[in-house]
């Protein structure tokens, strides 16, 4: 499966912040969620090749040939006009990679990581490539001491899960919202799979943790956090939970105007989880 191909838009060699230790990140192109916080939203969707970003590119590294969007990597210069543009929640730059070309690219940073992490868009979406990579880094003499995280919005299938479970080390997950009324509200879709995927990650041993992206006024009701803690503490009581205050950095425009936590609202956000019972909670 070494010659498996994942739409990629883009990496990271080093990230201390997508898992545990120092982590190369490969981010890929498509999300079946449509989130009102995402902070990558030109991950979301594929390029429709619509023309309209070579347009505005300043230094002629788009241009659209044969009804395509070609990307010269030689001339761009990352001014990201593109995807300020771009009317779809996609980029122009996203390019499919075969595994070979990203082990290769994760062996040349190697020495200096203890993990790589599969984010998005979403993860799970191209499962097959992110298992055939996962393979290939296990199976390796000198990859095979990586961590391998799966970076994920939780909803995929049981079937996904199946899967990954033998190639991958383990899942964080993102909770945008216990209440589903609200999940909905903010993602576009419901959170039973979400629900789901938590509690099979957690009876399997290969939940690493759960994220809450907590927004003041949107999904942060102190009652409803509680609910969730209480739901958190019966899957799991030593549940590694990551309270993540919303930023308004990299979100679209109709995102803009919602208010960041203060830290006093962070430290009730994590009183209304540990009164659960909850001991291992993280702010961010």
């Amino acid at each position: 499966m070494a010659g498996a191909k994942g739409l990629v838009s883009g990496v990271i060699p080093f990230s201390s912040v997508d898992g545990p230790g120092n982590r190369f990140v490969l981010f890929l192109q498509g999300c079946n969620f449509d989130c009102i916080a995402c902070h990558n939203p030109h991950t979301i969707s594929p390029c429709n090749d619509c023309g309209l970003c070579a347009h505005v590119c300043p230094s002629g590294a788009l241009s659209l040939e044969h009804g395509f969007v070609r990307w010269n990597d030689a001339l761009c210069t990352s001014a990201e006009l593109c995807i300020a543009r771009c009317p779809y929640d996609a980029t122009p730059k996203a390019r499919w990679h075969t595994v070979d070309e990203i082990v290769a690219d994760i062996r040349a940073h190697a020495p200096y990581l203890s993990g790589v992490t599969v984010s998005g868009g979403e993860a799970t979406q191209q499962a097959a490539f992110v298992r055939a990579l996962f393979e290939a880094l296990r199976d390796d003499d000198t990859l095979g001491r990586l961590h391998r995280l799966v970076d994920s919005n939780g909803a995929a299938p049981q079937d996904v899960w199946d899967e990954l479970a033998d190639a991958m080390d383990g899942a964080a997950i993102d909770l945008k919202a216990f209440d589903d009324e609200v999940h909905r509200r903010m993602t576009g879709a419901s959170n039973a799979l979400v629900l789901r995927s938590i509690e099979l990650l957690a009876a399997r041993g290969s939940l690493h943790e759960v994220r809450l992206l907590l927004l003041p006024g949107v999904n942060d009701r102190l009652d409803d956090l509680a609910r969730c803690g209480a739901w958190l503490h019966r899957v799991d009581p030593n549940l590694r939970v990551k309270v993540i205050g919303f930023r308004r950095h990299g979100v679209r425009p109709r995102a803009a105007q919602v208010d960041e936590p203060s830290a006093a609202e962070m430290g009730a956000y994590a009183e209304a989880l540990r009164g659960i019972g909850l001991t291992n909670v993280e702010l961010v």
